[in-house]
């Protein structure tokens, strides 16, 4: 609002492209939040209402917040009411064009009942039940009706009505389905559910709607937008995911637009999903004696409310049809009985071990003027839009049609008309020599970018002069405009690019995107930037195993007989996101160094000297700095603990120089490194 206190000002000499604002949301029932930007220039408004500069956030329909936490009161009317549910479905290609199902679209089968208020069908934050479940993942209302069967006497009506297939068809097609059902003070609430398919468990429906007024009446008419809600038992985000069980079971909610990227109804800026479909309710007759504290307005009281109508058709839910065609003529033109037919089309069989009835149906029926009741009457559709008329200019004649909704109950041909013409008069003052233009187009961008220029705009004949002369109407017209001055703007650019490819296939990259300088360099020096680089990030790309060398090989571990000697290697890097996994980290081989000597104590002197032998050469070659020419070393660590306990490892020592001679030149004076098996048992 312009009287609202300024709260966060900024003002830069650089090109700015995008604005944060950080901002608290008013409280509940405030109303809509307008946030706009605008672009200034010497205290003039330039934009502000353009695009998207202006941004406006609405709460949230609370009926979809969670839980319904509405507390439903004691009806207080008297009687009964008769109401009519019918559900247009929106959910369309056009209205929905992210990833729609074009091959399988459809509404399931509509499932729901009046009952009282200690009766939930469904609920948000509620689980769903078996039945529910049922709907919402295979859209088969078999387990739903019997569960509310069950609740006999909490229910009074049990509503249903046929599937759709596809989703969505014109009305003057195919007729919207509809269901009529009783309420009464008990049991005054209706919920309905249907499930769109395909998709892992999405419905839409009403929960515990009431028709009943604080006034102890009668609601007259319901109409309420519906948004897909999810059953809590599959956890997939589009219409074909794989099922994918919902382990443990979650609460029913509300789909928004945020719930997963690869949704069909994802809006990163957290949108309302646009409704998927419509029901409206009406009353259409009401029984009993009325005690509502306001008057109604509606006169349909009647003497007796005559049964819902029951679907005569037992075609089995697996068998997809549709609709029944008119009857035709009948077969007979006299009074002797004969035979009218209709016909329909099955589309698919779901469950082939279930047969489907026939497509054709026959009527007994006998020629025109033979019936005893009046089975002569038409039903017609609405007549459609008037065209056009037929000539441009002066007196013409203009149509409209409409087509038969239903022949005669008696077969006999509808004698109403099914086209009406009227004169109809286009432009009164034209004479032979006018001609018929369109109309102006949109103006042309300003022939400069900064200061004084012009603009055109332009139009065409649409139709020459009835007496073949020139036409004389203008068809362009030029104007001058005015752009911000020059030297206010001494860059001009053109809108950035699109960002370029990743420079890689796979890991961390960079891609860059380019703009243009529009404007001329005598306009002043353009510091803008004309290019700019953002990282990208793709998958990681897959790292193989990488090992160390392998070690020296171990000595033999028997000083006699038959041994073995191992060689190992360290894992430096495990495989990572698909790459190559790791080969042997230890290998073994035979060894034999003399044969055991069958006297023990012999064999043990012969161990301990050579054991004895081979410390004092060890020794000597600490102490020995011949051993390394140039430099003196000093003596070996102790080994380092052993890398794994089981199956194999590795123990190191290290010697490292202790004094390197000035005249040395060698390079063998350099810090050793010796590697040894250890715990080369098995795990």
């Amino acid at each position: 609002m312009s009287n609202c206190p300024v709260a966060v000002t900024e003002s830069t000499p650089r090109r700015r492209t995008r604005i944060q604002v950080f901002w608290i949301a008013p409280p509940a029932g405030t109303g809509c939040v307008i946030l706009k930007a605008s672009i200034v220039q010497k205290r003039i408004i330039y934009f502000q209402d353009e695009g998207s500069l202006t941004k406006k956030l609405c709460e949230q329909d609370s009926t979809f917040d969670g839980v319904t936490d509405k507390p439903i009161l004691d009806c207080c009317a008297c009687g009964t009411a008769k109401y009519r549910l019918t559900f247009y479905g929106n959910w369309s290609e056009k209205t929905h064009p992210k990833d729609y199902p074009r091959r399988a679209n459809h509404w399931s089968a509509i499932i729901g009942g009046s009952h009282s208020k200690n009766y939930v069908l469904w609920e948000y934050g509620g689980y769903a039940s078996e039945g529910v479940k049922q709907v919402a993942e295979l859209g088969s209302p078999v387990k739903m009706e019997e569960e509310i069967r069950q609740q006999s006497d909490e229910v009074l009506t049990v509503i249903k009505a046929k599937a759709q297939w596809p989703a969505w068809q014109p009305l003057n097609v195919r007729a919207a389905p509809s269901a009529e059902f009783s309420v009464d003070r008990t049991r005054h609430l209706m919920s309905f559910l249907t499930m769109m398919g395909p998709s892992p468990d999405w419905n839409v429906g009403l929960s515990a709607e009431d028709l009943c007024t604080k006034e102890c009446g009668w609601v007259q008419k319901v109409v309420q937008d519906l948004i897909p809600w999810d059953a809590g038992t599959d956890s997939g985000v589009t219409y074909e995911s794989p099922n994918k069980p919902t382990i443990p079971q979650e609460k029913i909610r509300p789909l928004t637009s945020l719930d997963h990227p690869q949704s069909p109804f994802y809006d990163p800026e957290g949108g309302s999903i646009t409704q998927v479909a419509r029901v409206v309710i009406e009353r259409i007759a009401r029984k009993g004696e009325q005690c509502n504290i306001v008057p109604d307005n509606v006169d349909d009281i009647v003497a007796d409310l005559a049964p819902e109508e029951k679907d005569e058709d037992d075609t089995p839910e697996t068998c997809i049809y549709s609709n029944w065609s008119p009857w035709s003529a009948c077969s007979s033109s006299t009074c002797d009985k004969g035979k009218r037919m209709r016909q329909r089309m099955l589309k698919a069989q779901l469950d082939l071990s279930v047969p489907c009835p026939d497509t054709q149906d026959f009527q007994p029926c006998t020629g025109p003027g033979c019936s005893d009741e009046d089975g002569s009457t038409c039903t017609m559709s609405e007549w459609i839009t008037w065209s056009p008329c037929s000539i441009s200019c002066g007196t013409g004649m203009r149509s409209r049609e409409r087509y038969v909704k239903q022949f005669p109950e008696d077969g006999s041909v509808c004698t109403l008309p099914t086209e009406e013409t009227e004169k109809c008069t286009v432009n009164e003052e034209c004479s032979p020599s006018s001609c018929l233009m369109t109309e102006w187009g949109e103006w042309d961008e300003c022939s400069a970018t900064c200061g004084m220029g012009m603009k055109k705009r332009h139009r065409m004949v649409k139709m020459s002069p009835a007496d073949g002369s020139m036409c004389k109407a203008e068809t362009s017209q030029a104007e001058k405009c005015m752009m911000p001055e020059c030297h206010t703007i001494p860059c001009l650019l053109s809108p950035w690019s699109e960002w370029s490819d990743c420079s890689v296939t796979c890991g961390k990259g960079m891609r860059t995107r380019q703009r243009m300088l529009k404007s001329l360099a005598e306009l002043g020096d353009c510091n803008e930037e004309l290019e700019q680089v953002e990282k990208c990030m793709l998958p990681e790309c897959p790292i193989d195993c990488e090992l160390t060398e392998w070690s020296q090989w171990s000595e033999c571990n028997k000083s006699c007989g038959k041994g073995h000697m191992i060689r190992t290697r360290m894992i430096q890097m495990e495989p990572q996101f698909g790459g190559a996994p790791c080969p042997e980290t230890v290998q073994r081989k035979k060894c034999r160094i003399r044969k055991c000597l069958r006297n023990p104590s012999i064999q043990k002197l012969r161990w301990r000297e050579a054991r004895e032998s081979r410390r004092s050469e060890q020794l000597r070659e600490e102490s020995d700095g011949d051993q390394f020419p140039g430099c003196r070393m000093r003596p070996w660590t102790a080994w380092s603990e052993c890398t794994k306990l089981c199956g194999g490892g590795i123990q190191e020592r290290y010697m490292t120089v202790k004094k390197r001679f000035k005249s040395s030149q060698f390079t063998s004076c350099k810090d050793k490194k010796e590697i040894r098996a250890c715990h080369v048992h098995p795990c």
